[in-house]
């Protein structure tokens, strides 16, 4: 077909003939899919798109853009011209598919309307014909979707019919309806209609195309549409395509069917097509879930030439889109029709698989293989599972939907999902079959089952894409949600809250809780095992030692006993970036603390330090050979190491009413009282607290200087470093320094010898930031806190904003992102990029690295690259995590200069 490139500004409506993926943003991903496979002549249906800029324009200013109508007019014009049938003609009627297409994939979040065009007078007409079943099950759907997408009706209104339908006929699913029972729905679904809205469903197809047209325009900005974009990082101004498109039916005839498939397993990654098959039904029964699929090999028993020809057209998708595709199909009377093509949702494991073996093949080359994988989908991997000691009986199977192991509490409805896991619960859903209403309770929960559907099902594509565990097609499981009650096959009822297992990878649930143990993925990188029997395990380390050819970044962990510097060698770290001393000095250890601040034996509590520091120090730095360990000096509030007051006080209290007072109780509570503070956070800690008692300093820093000259006299090559924490001027670390190296200076000349110990600075305060050239001129490194810049910056408690307010935020779209987690790079990162450029130009060789939370997170990883710093640490079982998505994300960045160059 010849390309039609259309001219307006914006352009409005492009028919589909021709297009690729890099009109995605123009067209939507399904709009782009559809262009594509037209060029590629795969068969489909013929049709047009409303583009991403119509919809932007009518969300900007609540109206539909001029012309719109006028232009699509137009098209259908032309589309009846095409295929010789006409919207509304009863003889020859044109019945249309109105669906959402945004840019990136968002199954299910946003609205469809098909059978657009049936109306009492082309239902009459087909019934004369001998299509009574087949016209009132398209007249019934259309009444349901056009209710409930364009009119607003509660959807529960028309499912509650629909199941009081088949109770009343005595079937389990809505394809055993009869045509008098599916007239009847039409009617009644109707009737709901009227009652709810006053209204009805139009009598002029046209006027149905205009209404559904804008109800999914609308759809974008839908409650759950919201929520997907929120939890995925889609922007909010993107915009969804309509793609307007002939309708075939798969719902026609014994000899029609549905389908959804991969061109490979999205849940193993195994080669071969794969997917399920539904006869005599549309693609909505399919990937609702409301009736169990048959596995893709039904068709090829049934009619082995139409699949032969699906697996041609698969691959010919793979082949050119050179990934794992996505594809739904529908077979009437016969014909075969592809109607959507995208690059498919696949488990982590899928993902790892398919990356390698597609540079097995020679379709991509390694660095590409990087790009198709990422931290997150690593960090899935690294999950424990569950042991296989057979010590629970299985409850029941199903299919295997989105890999994992959870266990939680059982709930058997979203809303209670979200509510649950809002007050630190686990929890497992359990749903006859979920809808994209249900997301809110899939983000919430740790595993999902469903008792319908197949692994193309709603349940089994937003679980993988969500990293969720996912059970589906329990068949005989039972949801009664008045009695608040699971029934599993074999008769056994368990009530909501019941403890359950999930097992995502086997298809397993287990009655209670399950023992874990760690994944195969984690025991290989840290090679405890041989990986070479599985080819996800054999994927993951040939991807993570590209990531380590390819990343500029290096990565440490943060650490601070051997047993944990043990477990991040394995991991891979390249050394410790945050060594907290004050571990050492917690539980039974903080009252050495207590008495060097109470002057209890001040001497002796100083040499305890001292003695302690030195012993766990050398340890660390023992397991660390070779690598660089950066120790950070006394960090938190000294109420962390002081007795409660409020204890104290009722101790007091009660020793005075008993006439019994304790001179020491006295004592020590005024000296806590003395010390005591409203905001600890902000008060006496860091380098203030060690500019207060600087003794402190002396001990911790002697420990480490004679640690090193010792451990170097054994010929062993240590490296440690020297941090300040909570510095918000360089006055401040000009004290600290003089301190640091006169004491380093004496350690060094009882042994005759000379010591260098790099110090830096923590930049963790907005201050610290703003003054980096400052501290530069003292500090020979920096290493950004985030998790206390973060606080800093924003004016908020971690921990209160994080139990109290910032959830009600993200839902009322304030926030995207939770700023604890993912840097604030509008804020923070502007911060951490300032300080990072200043402290540079002040002292070209200043290290750089990061620390705090958004270290260990892969979504961060992308903006601490482009700011220059030198390497993140975090804690140990995320290394590999990092250690990936460093890579990636140098791959990643190359492309994009190579680009710019070109440009």
């Amino acid at each position: 077909m010849t390309i039609i490139e259309r001219t307006t500004n914006p352009p409005l409506v492009i028919e589909l003939h021709d297009g690729d993926r890099s009109m995605a943003g123009l067209l939507g991903g399904k709009g782009a899919g559809l262009a594509e496979m037209t060029r590629l002549g795969l068969p489909v249906p013929p049709g047009f798109i409303i583009t991403t800029e119509a919809c932007r324009a009518y969300l900007t200013t609540g109206g539909e853009p001029d012309g719109l109508w006028s232009r699509v007019e137009e098209e259908l014009d032309a589309l009846e011209e095409r295929t010789g049938l006409h919207l509304g003609d009863p003889l020859r009627p044109l019945l249309l598919s109105v669906r959402s297409g945004a840019r990136f994939s968002m199954p299910g979040m946003m609205e469809t309307v098909l059978d657009i065009g049936m109306t009492d007078e082309v239902a009459t007409a087909m019934v004369r014909r001998g299509e009574a079943h087949f016209t009132w099950d398209c007249y019934r759907r259309l009444a349901q979707m056009y209710g409930r997408t364009v009119l607003g009706v509660d959807g529960r209104l028309f499912d509650d019919e629909l199941l009081a339908m088949r109770r009343s006929m005595g079937v389990e699913t809505d394809a055993e309806l009869d045509a008098y029972s599916l007239k009847q729905l039409t009617h009644n679904f109707r009737r709901i209609i009227r009652e709810q809205t006053d209204d009805d469903v139009p009598q002029d197809g046209r006027e149905q195309l205009h209404a559904a047209v804008l109800a999914v325009f609308s759809s974008w900005n839908g409650d759950r549409a919201r929520l997907y974009r929120q939890h995925e990082g889609i922007s909010d101004d993107l915009g969804t395509a309509v793609n307007i498109v002939q309708m075939v039916f798969g719902n026609r005839s014994e000899d029609s069917g549905s389908g959804v498939c991969f061109t490979r397993d999205p849940v193993s990654g195994a080669p071969g097509a794969f997917g399920d098959y539904l006869p005599n039904a549309q693609g909505e029964d399919v990937v609702s879930g409301v009736r169990s699929p048959l596995d893709l090999s039904e068709l090829q028993r049934r009619d082995p030439e139409l699949h032969r020809q699906l697996s041609e057209h698969l691959r010919t998708l793979e082949t050119h889109y050179r990934d794992l595709c996505d594809v739904e199909f529908t077979v009437e009377r016969g014909r075969l029709w592809i109607l959507q093509t995208r690059l498919g949702k696949r488990s982590p494991a899928a993902a790892f698989r398919i990356a390698a073996a597609l540079v097995d093949d020679g379709v991509i080359d390694l660095d590409e293989a990087l790009t198709r994988v990422d931290g997150l989908q690593l960090q899935t991997l690294l999950h424990p599972t569950f042991t296989r000691d057979g010590s629970t009986a299985t409850l029941a199977h199903g299919l295997a939907a989105s890999p994992g192991a959870a266990t939680g509490q059982l709930v058997l409805e979203s809303e209670t999902a979200v509510e649950r896991a809002a007050l630190g619960h686990r929890v497992v859903l359990a749903r006859p079959e979920t809808s994209p209403d249900d997301f809110g309770g899939l983000v919430a929960a740790r595993a999902v089952i469903t008792a319908r559907g197949g692994l193309t099902s709603h349940a089994a594509v937003v679980a993988r894409g969500l990293g969720r565990t996912c059970v589906t097609g329990v068949e005989g499981l039972v949801i009664d949600l008045e009695a608040r009650t699971a029934t599993f096959p074999g008769g056994r009822v368990l009530a909501e809250g019941a403890l359950l297992s999930v097992d995502g990878t086997t298809g397993d649930i287990f009655e209670g809780q399950r023992e874990i143990e760690q994944s195969a993925v984690a025991t290989a990188i840290q090679g405890d095992a041989p990986s070479d029997a599985d080819p996800v395990v054999d994927a993951v380390l040939r991807l993570l030692a590209h990531a380590d050819r390819r990343r500029h970044l290096k990565v440490l962990a943060n650490a601070e006993i051997p047993e944990e510097a043990r477990a991040a060698r394995r991991f891979g770290a390249q050394g410790i970036g945050l060594c907290r001393t004050e571990h050492m000095l917690l539980g039974s250890r903080r009252e050495l603390v207590e008495r060097l601040v109470l002057d209890d034996d001040r001497e002796g509590a100083l040499a305890q330090i001292e003695e302690l520091a030195l012993r766990e120090l050398s340890a660390l730095l023992v397991e660390m050979e070779g690598l660089p360990v950066v120790v950070r000096l006394l960090d938190p509030p000294l109420h962390e190491f002081l007795p409660d007051l409020v204890e104290l006080s009722v101790r007091a209290a009660l020793e005075a009413e008993r006439g019994a007072e304790d001179p020491d109780t006295t004592r020590r509570l005024a000296a806590v009282r003395r010390w005591h503070e409203s905001n600890p956070m902000l008060g006496l800690r860091g380098v203030r607290l060690l500019t207060v008692l600087p003794q402190i300093i002396d001990a911790q820093v002697r420990a480490l200087a004679e640690a090193t000259l010792r451990l170097r006299a054994d010929g062993r090559t240590v490296a440690p470093e020297l941090m300040v924490p909570l510095v918000a001027d360089v006055e401040e670390l000009v004290v600290a320094r003089e301190r640091m190296e006169r004491v380093i200076a004496e350690v060094a000349l009882a042994h005759g010898t000379e010591l260098h110990l790099p110090i830096g600075v923590m930049v963790e305060l907005p201050r610290a930031a703003l003054t980096a050239a400052a501290l530069a001129g003292e500090a020979d490194f920096f290493s950004f806190g985030t998790n206390d810049l973060t606080q800093t910056s924003w004016g908020m408690s971690r921990d209160d904003a994080e139990a109290g307010f910032l959830s009600a935020y993200r839902q009322a779209g304030v926030l995207t992102t939770n700023p604890f987690e993912t840097i604030d790079e509008a804020g923070v990162g502007a911060l951490v990029r300032m300080a990072a450029d200043d402290g540079r130009r002040a002292r070209p060789t200043l290290g750089l690295g990061a620390c705090g939370e958004h270290a260990g997170d892969p979504r961060s990883t992308a903006f601490f690259e482009a700011a220059g710093v030198d390497y993140l640490s975090c804690s140990p079982p995320r290394i590999p995590v990092v250690r990936l998505q460093a890579g990636r994300e140098a791959v990643l960045a190359e492309g994009r200069t190579a680009s710019a160059d070109t440009r």
